[in-house]
């Protein structure tokens, strides 16, 4: 069947067979490898993709089912450095096997969450719980979330002003 796929802002044109999952069009026909195989079974979050913005898992979503643009870690681009710097800055990955899907995930709840609550630790724990790292980072992916340069890329990201020291609007 052919079917139409937007990724990472291209188009692609794919003849796809009914049962072919999104994880393994990424991976073996479009060369994009950093989208992690772990649970086969949509469990462990590290195949995590946005499609349309919204947290998804590859690894149990047919392709041809995919109505909307699919973003891989590939496609998080320059303007999420700050989130990326952040997990190596705070240690938030150690083998770094579910970082792909912990950035995706990450991703999507700064561009939704309130932004009051990107302070709340427990609250953070709660929203990255659908994706496990095996290796014991939650400390430092939290931490990432909560640095303040990922916190003014969540206030980029809705186009409010940055708030500087004191409280004020810059």
């Amino acid at each position: 069947m052919m079917a139409r796929l937007r990724v990472n802002g291209q188009e692609h044109v794919l003849d796809l067979p009914a049962g072919e999952r999104l994880i393994d069009v990424l991976r073996d026909r479009l060369g994009l490898t950093g989208t992690k195989q772990g649970c086969r079974a949509g469990e462990c979050g590290a195949c995590t993709v946005l499609v349309d913005g919204r947290p998804m898992q590859a690894c149990i979503m047919l392709a041809c089912r995919v109505h909307g643009e699919v973003r891989t870690v590939e496609g998080l681009g320059e303007r999420f450095m700050p989130l990326r710097q952040a997990f190596a800055d705070e240690g938030g990955f150690q083998c770094g096997f579910c970082t792909p899907g912990q950035l995706m995930r990450a991703a999507a709840l700064l561009a939704e969450a309130p932004l009051e609550r990107l302070g709340d630790e427990a609250w953070l724990r709660e929203q990255m719980n659908g994706n496990i790292c095996r290796c014991t980072g939650y400390c430092g992916i939290i931490r990432a979330l909560m640095n303040e340069d990922v916190r003014t890329l969540a206030r980029d990201l809705r186009g409010e002003p940055a708030v500087t020291e004191g409280g004020f609007q810059a």
